[in-house]
């Protein structure tokens, strides 16, 4: 689908109302794929920003192209209806249904947290999963000196020597540690 799915709140500003496509099935939508065609101009210094919105919750940032990066594919961290909280949203008898959005607007590049935020956080569950790994490795190696451990000084040395060697004779070995 292109940008005319999407309607038009500004001139910065686009959204896609969920229940149009899949209803209340809104999550099981995981990823989306977007990009800038070749006709598309775009100031080096601004992005087009995806966001998405669970029925009364505040939209959610999940990442963003830009003339340099024109196409990606971004995980939807669709966050709890109502902003986390218990309680339905009140609706009056002529009030629309809440229904979950995905946003798309023009931002500037600098003012954006991360161009791909599912990308950091599988690299920071994948730092943690090496980190226990280590931190694992070290636990057999190592003494209490009161409230210190104290291990041998060539431990992470022997650590990744044995990382690799692991990694070499199995290489569904790394897989492990990616999510």
């Amino acid at each position: 689908m292109d940008i005319s799915t999407f309607a038009q709140i500004d001139t910065f500003h686009w959204v896609l109302d969920m229940n149009t496509f899949v209803g209340e099935a809104y999550d099981q939508v995981n990823e989306v794929c977007i990009f800038l065609l070749n006709s598309f101009t775009l100031p080096p210094e601004k992005a087009l920003a995806v966001y998405v919105q669970s029925p009364g919750s505040p939209f959610v940032f999940c990442g963003a192209v830009t003339i340099s990066r024109p196409s990606a594919v971004l995980s939807l961290p669709w966050p709890e209806p109502g902003g986390g909280s218990n309680q339905q949203p009140q609706l009056t008898a002529d009030a629309q249904p809440l229904s979950a959005k995905i946003g798309v607007s023009v931002e500037d590049l600098a003012s954006l947290p991360s161009l791909d935020v599912a990308g950091e956080k599988r690299i920071e569950r994948m730092a943690m999963k090496v980190g226990e790994n280590l931190f694992n490795f070290m636990q057999s190696f190592c003494g209490v000196d009161g409230s210190k451990l104290i291990v041998p000084m060539d431990i992470l040395d022997r650590w990744f020597n044995k990382f690799q060697e692991r990694a070499k004779r199995d290489p569904s070995y790394l897989k492990g540690f990616a999510l």
